[in-house]
């Protein structure tokens, strides 16, 4: 524990939903749900205004548009939350080294160690300088935690919600702590905080009350100890500058379940191949690949493979998902596949073996075309594909479109056969809403709008990172170890 609450954590409000209400003028102030937009989509972030009806997070999205029915129900639009992250993160980055992402709108930042702070009066007006800068440069809000440890600090922005500042000022933690419930604490989850709970504890003074020796008899001595140290008010976890990912998924859930074996096997082979983009994106290679198949009736089964060594070859992912797909019974029907790649390295050792098989199967398949050529007359010759029916053009709601003559725009909805697409920009008023033929080849997709604010060089200057830097007591300045 620090002599002072120079522990930051950020929590931006609503995050995905108040970047839509960002980039999509007419959606302000109105309740929106970002999510899966089908039948079993699941509910990733809804805005404040949503969330007065009871919707959430998690929530499967029919129970939400039961609660909320008038909500704008829209696609993820990752590319859009990516960039303003970025954005965000780099005003981070100025306040300190040493800043720790935990997600796309989350993370802890050390301010000591970026000579900002040394005090709570300091930490407090780096905070609020930040949450300055965040609006003007992105336009949304967010929430700020000033404490002594990263749980406390955490704690703290939750408290501060939304668009606000909490600092919990060291000697303080035990008061804060006390009426809390268990599961406010890192690692009691529903099974512990209910194991808790049947031996009478279920606020965290219950847990400092019971003493050490107590949690270690009913959790085992790592966790008894760790938890007990957290009910006092004690994290000394460092802030941590870089968190190397442990693996690599993509999973997609069916609108109807899938019993056609042939269309599941298709379906682990296009996950298969983005899986491995996203390993690629990130520079990575990885040695067990995972299968994860949720069943008609809720069961979900994973099963694993761990190759030779690390790669990043699809055709060696595709050929060991399926392998573990066939020891899955599927067919009752199946609801959600996914495919993963963990035990991940920076660097490939290819499966020689898998090559030279892979190898071996086209010298074969090679071979044999050429002697059916040569004993079947017209066999060598080259045949025309029959055309295929051209496949209507799907529309999702959120998404975002440009029309050759009224500008940019994004799908409010679509269906029978049209889209209806309202014609905005984040500078923009509310804009127009027009309708037009699905297969309308003046409509086509489009990347995001950046959320237009003032650039962040010109943030520079009000920056805490541009101020002058804080001084220990000694003398010196403060720096990152």
């Amino acid at each position: 524990m620090r002599s002072a609450p120079t522990i930051l954590h950020l929590d931006m409000d609503a995050f995905y939903a108040a970047a839509e209400q960002a980039a999509k003028p007419s959606l302000r102030g109105k309740p929106v749900v970002v999510g899966g937009i089908g039948t079993r989509g699941v509910v990733a972030t809804a805005s404040y205004e949503a969330r007065r009806f009871g919707v959430h997070s998690a929530m499967p999205v029919a129970q939400a548009r039961r609660l909320c029915p008038n909500a704008a129900y829209l696609m993820p639009r990752f590319a859009l939350y990516r960039s303003v992250s970025e954005q965000v993160m780099e005003l981070l980055g100025r306040l300190s080294p040493l800043v720790e992402p935990l997600s796309l709108d989350e993370a802890f930042v050390d301010l000591e160690a970026g000579g900002v702070a040394d005090d709570s009066a300091s930490a407090r007006r780096a905070g609020e300088l930040l949450r300055a800068d965040i609006k003007a440069v992105t336009g949304l809000t967010g929430s700020v935690g000033l404490a002594g440890s990263k749980m406390l600090a955490k704690i703290a922005s939750e408290q501060a919600k939304p668009d606000g500042l909490v600092l919990i000022e060291l000697g303080t933690e035990r008061e804060l702590l006390g009426p809390m419930p268990v599961r406010i604490l890192p690692g009691v989850g529903p099974a512990t905080g209910e194991h808790l709970r049947r031996a009478g504890m279920t606020t965290v003074a219950h847990l400092a009350e019971a003493g050490e020796d107590e949690l270690v008899r009913l959790l085992g001595r790592a966790h008894g100890v760790s938890l007990y140290r957290m009910a006092a008010g004690h994290d000394e976890r460092p802030v941590v500058a870089e968190r190397d990912a442990k693996s690599v998924s993509v999973e997609d859930t069916f609108e109807v379940d899938l019993h056609d074996r042939v269309r599941v096997r298709n379906e682990v082979v296009r996950l298969s191949d983005r899986c491995v983009q996203r390993l690629r994106a990130a520079g990575r290679s990885g040695r067990t690949v995972v299968l994860k198949v949720r069943r008609y009736d809720f069961s979900t089964l994973t099963r694993s493979e761990t190759l030779r060594g690390p790669t990043d070859d699809p055709a060696v992912v595709r050929e060991a998902a399926g392998r573990l797909l066939e020891s899955v019974d599927t067919t009752g029907g199946v609801r959600l596949l996914g495919v993963g790649v963990t035990g991940l390295a920076d660097y490939t050792q290819e499966d020689l073996f898998a090559q030279a098989a892979a190898g071996e199967r086209a010298q074969a398949e090679a071979q044999g075309a050429q002697e059916t050529a040569e004993t079947v007359p017209g066999a060598g010759e080259p045949v025309a594909a029959a055309p295929e029916p051209p496949q209507e053009r799907r529309w999702l709601a959120g998404q975002d479109v440009r029309h050759a003559r009224y500008g940019a725009g994004w799908v409010q909805g679509s269906g029978l056969g049209r889209v209806t697409v309202r014609f905005e920009e984040p500078t923009s008023p509310p804009g127009r809403v027009r309708t037009f033929a699905v297969d309308d080849p003046d409509i086509t997709p489009s990347d995001p709008l950046p959320l237009v604010r003032a650039p962040a060089g010109d943030q520079a200057e009000s920056s805490p990172a541009s101020r002058p830097k804080s001084r220990s007591g000694a003398g010196e300045e403060i720096s990152s170890p």
